[in-house]
């Protein structure tokens, strides 16, 4: 029941009720415009205008993210296979499973990365020639220029400079974020931005705990021009093809996420 005072709703309740109300009506565009196979593709950069709906591809990055994060190597092959037949090149499932080591560690990274290369094995003995995809086209900066890098994307990424006390009392998990994850992996352009940005919010669906960096990648993937709309079928995408409590956490980051932007207005 909301909150009323003398029995209407606040100003803030509307703007909730008219954001839900839009959500609604752009996801329906979506799946309108999705039917109608007129989704675009994002460009290497990241930073395109998105269209409202989610591609295949885009789509078979969510469970592929999800189920590696979670070690479920026997659903991972499944979905590892029906990527590729949606379009993920080799290279970018690679990329994907790579980056994964930055959210849910090594082990289930080299565990994906294993049962990848026996997928990638197997169809080839069935015939399949999947693309290889690309490598990166420059190479990642080392030292203080890898610093440098981080940092700007980290910014861009963000929308602002990020710092606080956290990053003051332990310093050095700020200068690996910086480093290993936006400069080391955001500087590969094997994957665009917004492709990164689906894989960190299907990583971080299967992982408990985790609600407030979930919530912060809602933000930052509509900093690369994801809409609501599309981040809104990411979490019926997560309920259908990974479990309802995947789809539920991202549900709740991204209802959040748009309470913020309500207040901010």
């Amino acid at each position: 029941m909301l909150n009323t005072t003398r029995g209407k709703p606040s100003v803030r309740q509307f703007k909730v009720m008219a954001l839900a109300v839009a959500l609604c009506v752009s996801l329906g565009a979506a799946q309108a415009q999705e039917s109608r196979g007129m989704n675009e593709t994002p460009s290497n950069t990241g930073r395109n205008t998105a269209s409202a709906g989610l591609t295949a591809r885009q789509q078979a990055i969510l469970p592929i993210a999800a189920f590696a994060a979670a070690g479920d190597i026997a659903r991972l092959n499944t979905v590892l296979n029906e990527g590729l037949d949606a379009g993920l090149t080799i290279s970018d499932a690679k990329e994907i499973l790579v980056q994964l080591y930055a959210y849910a560690g090594f082990p289930r990274s080299l565990n994906a990365l294993s049962e990848m290369m026996q997928v990638v094995q197997a169809r080839k003995q069935r015939g399949l020639r999947d693309a290889e995809g690309n490598d990166p086209s420059a190479p990642v900066p080392k030292g203080d220029a890898l610093l440098a890098a981080g940092t700007a994307n980290q910014t861009k990424l963000s929308g602002a400079p990020v710092k606080g006390a956290l990053f003051e009392f332990a310093p050095a998990i700020d200068e690996y974020l910086k480093t290993h994850l936006f400069g080391d992996i955001f500087e590969r352009n094997t994957l665009d931005w917004q492709s990164r940005e689906l894989a960190t919010l299907g990583m971080l669906s299967s992982l408990a705990g985790v609600e407030p960096q979930l919530r912060a990648h809602m933000r930052i993937s509509m900093n690369v021009g994801l809409s609501a709309a599309q981040l809104l079928k990411v979490t019926q995408v997560l309920t259908d093809r990974v479990g309802a409590d995947n789809g539920l956490r991202a549900r709740e980051a991204l209802d959040r996420q748009m309470v913020a932007e309500t207040d901010r207005r």
